[in-house]
């Protein structure tokens, strides 16, 4: 018997993906959602997104640099009904995401969710509010959606213990022509350096890796409420603002290893971004690297994982670079897209009604 679901992402879809995390926002989920559009719309689909800068916004508390929307479901469910979808996605648990929720319920539309950030460790990690509570609101949000879109198995295996219903697989990819081994002079510091890319914010656990005891030097590309802190409390590390994916690349080239600190990811693109480059990673061995690096043998990897993060730092070092890159060449935005499309629910599915859904 055919999948009617894989049957269906075959056909041209028109379809709307609406995500409070859009650009100029530059992070994991806005690289894998413009990547997800593109692949997409070559194979001939025609995507909408619904974005915060489509309304009035307002900056998110203790992260002014990102913008939530004030939209309401009445506004969101205007865009749709213009747009007419096949199939409706709800990348995020935003605001945003809330409205377009009410709307598809209030029209009987099926949509599928996406769970790309462990937001109740996040939030633990700022308020000390225990994630059960978090995990409660998370699953109503995501109830009544036809299929919950998440990266890797240990995520699925996450969200299943916390009662989360319809959790499917949702690879993430690198563009391998962007992130490519490359000259190795962009940083001129003292050998061997070690690198970290991403968010610098109390959940990225960005100063673990600043007060490792390490040979050489230490960099961090990007932005976020910790940086003023953490410059002045670490000021011999080299700090570099947000790039751009080509000046990304050069960096990660430059680089001896890839730091990854985080232990709240729940995938890390950084990681394939950086192995892409050549560059090995150390991690600790936590959601996210263990589904990037540990799917395949020790001896194969592109990367070190040791609850010790000094320790896989400094056998990071000793992984051949071309190895690194071999790993990530297994990943591509293409496969990721049409992982997407396979899971997409088209409005002529049954869908959810607001009375079961509420």
């Amino acid at each position: 018997m055919i999948d009617s679901s894989a049957a269906d992402s075959r056909k041209s879809l028109r379809i709307a993906i609406v995500t409070d995390a859009w650009r100029p926002q530059v992070n994991g989920v806005v690289r894998t959602l413009t990547e997800t559009k593109r692949e997409l719309e070559l194979a001939g689909h025609t995507v909408e997104m619904v974005a915060p800068e489509l309304f009035t916004t307002f900056p998110c508390p203790t992260y002014p640099e990102i913008r939530l929307s004030l939209a309401g479901a009445g506004s969101v469910g205007k865009i749709l009904d213009r747009f007419a979808p096949d199939a409706v996605h709800i990348a995020t648990e935003g605001p945003l995401g809330w409205a377009a929720r009410k709307a598809c319920l209030v029209r009987g539309l099926p949509f599928t969710t996406a769970y790309h950030t462990r937001f109740p460790e996040y939030v633990e990690a700022r308020t000390k509010l225990p994630v059960g509570i978090s995990y409660s609101v998370l699953r109503r949000f995501h109830a009544p959606a036809s299929r919950v879109m998440v990266p890797t198995p240990t995520v699925k295996a996450d969200l299943d213990k916390w009662g989360f219903k319809n959790v499917v697989l949702w690879t993430r990819g690198v563009d391998l022509e962007i992130f490519k081994p490359g000259p190795r002079d962009r940083l001129q510091t003292k050998p061997p350096i070690f690198v970290y890319v991403g968010r610098v914010a109390v959940e990225k656990n960005v100063e673990a890796f600043l007060a490792l005891d390490l040979p050489g030097s230490k960099w961090v590309v990007g932005e976020g409420p910790a940086m003023a802190s953490l410059k002045a409390k670490y000021p011999t590390v080299s700090y570099l603002g947000v790039l751009q994916q080509k000046e990304l690349a050069s960096v990660y080239a430059a680089a001896d290893v890839f730091v990854f600190p985080s232990k709240t990811d729940t995938f890390g693109l950084v990681l394939l971004e950086a192995m892409a480059c050549g560059t090995p990673v150390a991690s600790f061995p936590v959601t996210g690297p263990l589904d990037v690096l540990g799917d395949v043998p020790a001896d194969q990897s592109g990367g070190a994982m040791d609850d010790d993060l000094r320790a896989a730092c400094l056998r990071a070092l000793e992984i051949p670079r071309e190895r690194a890159r071999a790993h990530a060449m297994r990943y591509s935005w293409a496969e990721c897209a049409r992982q997407f499309a396979d899971h997409l629910r088209p409005r002529n599915a049954s869908g959810p009604t607001a009375a079961a859904a509420e």
